[in-house]
């Protein structure tokens, strides 16, 4: 028998001995599911923002205030920070002074820092919320890969004008903040619900 003959015969025992033992040697692989960062998150508690300011209300023990430090920054305009959760509830503020055009001017500015999230929004929902103090509120809640999740501001349209909004330094996707966002969310209704003008 020729060399060549029996190389190709030792070559296909090799490759059928090869398969037949791979294949039942292989491992069963399953692919996981889909899985989202694990967060630990600390009960709600709250204190009382410092004097200082022409409003208090209460916020999470958490967060950290601090000043905004942005050039267009006015004495009253804070940042509440989660450090841990690396969200940030911008606060801004405006004495009225009876100034209607400039309530004019903060209204529609406030609609339009919400709208202009319409590119990467896939819902926009505005709703009006009234707190214990019997002040009105429209809260925005974003949906979708958008910067800010939930917006609002509240007004009596003569002295003060109050608006928040909410970010997060990170690049996770919104879904996988979806917790956060609802943990953050329900202290900033806390924080509506004890807002009062000093």
């Amino acid at each position: 028998m020729p060399v060549s003959a029996s190389l190709r015969g030792l070559g296909a025992a090799l490759s059928f001995l090869l398969l037949a033992t791979g294949c039942s040697s292989a491992p069963d692989y399953t692919p996981k599911p889909k899985g989202y960062n694990r967060i630990d998150l600390p009960p709600h508690s709250y204190q009382q923002l410092a004097p200082g300011h022409p409003y208090t209300f209460q916020y999470s023990r958490q967060a950290k205030i601090l000043r905004d430090s942005s050039y267009l920054a006015q004495p009253h305009w804070l940042n509440i920070y989660y450090p841990q959760l690396h969200a940030n509830v911008q606060i801004t503020y405006a004495d009225l002074k009876g100034n209607r055009q400039l309530y004019n001017k903060l209204l529609e500015d406030a609609r339009k820092l919400t709208s202009k999230h319409e590119i990467k929004a896939t819902a926009i929902d505005e709703n009006t919320m009234q707190t214990p103090n019997g002040m009105r509120v429209s809260v925005f809640e974003l949906q979708g890969e958008v910067p800010s999740q939930f917006q609002f501001y509240t007004t009596d349209s003569t002295r003060h004008f109050f608006r928040g909004a909410l970010y997060f330094r990170t690049a996770t996707a919104n879904d996988s903040l979806a917790p956060v966002i609802e943990y953050v969310k329900q202290d900033v209704v806390k924080l509506l619900n004890t807002l009062k003008y000093q």
